[in-house]
C-alpha cells in the first residue's frame, strides 16, 4: 500500500511538472516519472514477500526474481543519460531556436484572446542582441 501511494505521488508530481512550460520543470517531471516506473518494476520482483534474489541457503521458490532488479538498474542508467541529454538541450537549445519565440508569441496571443487582457511575449536572447 505504501509503495502504491508513493508511486501515485510521484506520478502526480510528474504530471503537474509536465504541465508547466519551463524545460527544467519538464526535466524534473521526467525524473519523477522515471522513479515511479522504477518502483513499479522493483515491486514486480516480489521483494516484499520473498528473500534476497541470490542467497546460498534459501529455497529457490522463496527467492525474489532477479530480472526486475536488473531492469531497474538498466532503467536508472537510461534515465540518467536521457536526463543529462535534456539538461544539455535546456542549456543550449534556447539560443539558436527561432521557433521557441514564435510558439510563445502564439501562446501569448491565444491567452490574450481567452482572458481579455493584453499580454506581451518575453524577449528572447536573440531579440536582445538585435536591439543592442
Amino acid at each position: 500500500m505504501t509503495l502504491a501511494l508513493t508511486v501515485a505521488l510521484l506520478v502526480a508530481g510528474a504530471v503537474y511538472l509536465f504541465t508547466r512550460r519551463e524545460m527544467l520543470r519538464i526535466i524534473l517531471g521526467f525524473v519523477l516519472i522515471g522513479h515511479a516506473g522504477n518502483l513499479i518494476l522493483f515491486a514486480a520482483g516480489g521483494t516484499d514477500r520473498r528473500t534476497e534474489a541470490f542467497h546460498p541457503s534459501a529455497d529457490p521458490s522463496a527467492m525474489a526474481d532477479p530480472l526486475p532488479q536488473a531492469f531497474v538498474l538498466t532503467a536508472i542508467v537510461i534515465a540518467f543519460s536521457i536526463t543529462v541529454f535534456m539538461l544539455v538541450l535546456a542549456v543550449t537549445g534556447d539560443k539558436d531556436d527561432d521557433t521557441a519565440g514564435t510558439v510563445e508569441k502564439l501562446d501569448v496571443e491565444a491567452e490574450s484572446r481567452s482572458d481579455g487582457v493584453r499580454h506581451t511575449p518575453r524577449k528572447t536572447a536573440r531579440q536582445h542582441q538585435e536591439r543592442s
